[in-house]
């Protein structure tokens, strides 16, 4: 039985004044025994939201990381064994806001997941198809590709530590969500395309859906029997909603 899985990516959000809020509501939530809850804040607050949960069943993840494993010469970037020096346990590899606007491509994106597994980081491989890829029928196409670009160069094997979230980029952050149907559709076919090389890996994957998902809706995504929780965005800034999508997850 899968564990379901809840986690809030807080993108370029927060102040320091704002994160201590956030931090002190999360930390009053009521949150299901049975659901793994994570939250990945901007870099600069990762130690401040580490200090804020100590003692609260909430993970802590990282939005990026470096393609080098270890510290060095890359300026500006945080090396994968600098994060779980910090307390990180997870980080998010290949976000579309990170594939369309900075520009990463695949090959990138594979020695991003590669460093980050080499420091015992549990990687969230972001994947999904635009909106005019899904209306040209590329969905499934498009997704595999990108799912297959990490199995082709690193094996499936790996998938037994890393976690896979499908959002569309058509539903983040515009409040349409695909719907529980065709969120299970597209986490179907991500699980046989694992299961094609090794099913005991794709049955222990956990596999979440993102895209504009509330509490109004969480029920019935996660629900569906591929989908095993959610990569919450702008949700997760608003603990109560947060809180809400959480104990949904625990039904």
């Amino acid at each position: 039985m899968r564990r379901p899985m809840v986690a809030g990516n807080w993108k370029m959000h927060g102040t320091r004044a704002s994160v201590a809020e956030l931090i002190n509501s999360l930390g009053h939530l009521a949150l299901p025994s049975g659901v793994d809850v994570a939250v990945f804040p901007p870099s600069l607050f990762i130690n401040q939201v580490i200090d804020g949960v100590k003692g609260k069943s909430i993970s802590v993840g990282a939005q990026n990381s470096a393609v080098e494993s270890e510290q060095g010469a890359l300026t500006g970037e945080i090396a994968p064994s600098q994060l779980v020096d910090a307390g990180c346990s997870l980080v998010l590899v290949g976000h579309s806001e990170r594939r369309q606007i900075m520009g990463e491509q695949d090959a990138v994106l594979i020695r991003k997941f590669a460093a980050a597994q080499a420091c015992g980081l549990i990687p969230v491989l972001c994947i999904g198809e635009t909106l005019e890829q899904r209306e040209a029928g590329k969905t499934i196409e498009v997704v595999s590709a990108q799912l297959g670009s990490i199995i082709d160069e690193l094996g499936v094997d790996v998938f037994a530590k890393a976690v896979i979230a499908y959002e569309p980029v058509w539903a983040i952050g515009t409040g349409l969500t695909a719907s529980p149907q065709q969120a299970q559709d597209v986490h179907a076919a991500i699980r046989a395309q694992l299961a094609a090389k090794n099913s005991e890996v794709a049955q222990g994957v956990r596999l979440l859906y993102g895209g504009s998902v509330k509490a109004a809706n969480a029920v019935e995504l996660f629900g569906m029997p591929d989908i095993d929780g959610g990569l919450i965005g702008g949700a997760s800034l608003n603990a109560d909603e947060f809180g809400a999508i959480c104990r949904a997850a625990g039904n």
